[in-house]
């Protein structure tokens, strides 16, 4: 298996891509067939060659394609089919990126997994194949090629006030109470709310909880069964207590907190945390 995360290097695309990303499943790896991908608020934009078969699954809805696709911001927890196989170059957009990039007809759909032709989002020559066996091996020439696969794109983005606002609200949302903001951008909640939900496809609460339960899982990526305490875990995520941590988790990733440490069935704990290369 490889993978590897890397930062775009060119300033206008890092206004609406947080990172790119590269998955491989060599033949031969027989590691878990079938991992769960948590909630998400950010888009991605998954490239692979047109055969490549995807698979997602959740609340007995299954979405199945080949080749490239979106992965639109999503609230359920989705089933892969990883059993075969497979190179994927993931583009990780910033929570409401897309909405500058992507026209107006093209909504944001939450749980939406939409297939897409490379060629004709960028005017930029795409040769695929190139660009994953480039990811496998080179992957700071592979980001370079995204870089340039990007830069016409980006230079057609449109802004309005409502990116605007929803920015300034990305940047007090970790720290910040959501009833808090309006006063201190001197909006009304419902001006927030409208502008927020029209950019990201998400009311401002449902991003702030899974931004919360991916810092969580991170840190629970980093501990042992053994060292984990729950009752920590509550307190530092800001839980009012224990069972509201059980019905919270039960309710996102469809786990108690026994069940994830015994399972560890997620993306993060089956293919790691994606360092930096």
């Amino acid at each position: 298996m490889k993978n590897w995360k890397l930062f775009p290097s060119n300033k206008e695309i890092t206004k609406y891509v947080e990172c790119y990303w590269f998955l491989e499943k060599e033949p031969g790896d027989t590691s878990h067939q079938y991992p769960k991908l948590n909630p998400d608020p950010a888009t991605h934009l998954i490239i692979t060659q047109a055969h490549t078969p995807y698979h997602y699954a959740a609340d007995n809805k299954l979405q199945t394609g080949n080749g490239s696709h979106w992965l639109f911001q999503h609230l359920n927890t989705f089933t892969m089919d990883h059993s075969q196989p497979f190179q994927i170059i993931g583009i990780k957009f910033k929570i409401g990126g897309p909405y500058s990039l992507l026209n107006q007809d093209c909504k944001l759909v939450t749980n939406l997994i939409q297939a897409v032709d490379i060629k004709k989002l960028t005017t930029s020559t795409v040769n695929l194949a190139q660009l994953l066996s480039c990811a496998a091996n080179q992957p700071k020439q592979a980001a370079i090629m995204l870089d340039n696969l990007l830069s016409d794109w980006c230079k057609t983005n449109h802004n309005d006030q409502h990116i605007e606002l929803t920015r300034q609200v990305l940047t007090m949302l970790e720290t910040t109470v959501i009833a808090d903001i309006g006063a201190k951008l001197y909006r009304s909640q419902r001006t927030l709310e409208r502008s927020f939900t029209r950019v990201t496809g998400l009311t401002m609460k449902q991003t702030q909880s899974m931004i919360r339960l991916e810092e969580m899982l991170e840190h629970l990526y980093s501990s042992t069964d053994k060292t984990i305490n729950w009752a920590d875990i509550a307190t530092k995520y800001g839980f009012s207590d224990q069972p509201h941590l059980i019905r919270y988790l039960k309710a996102s990733i469809g786990q108690t907190p026994g069940q994830y440490a015994k399972q560890r069935n997620l993306t993060i704990d089956i293919y790691g945390n994606f360092e930096f290369d």
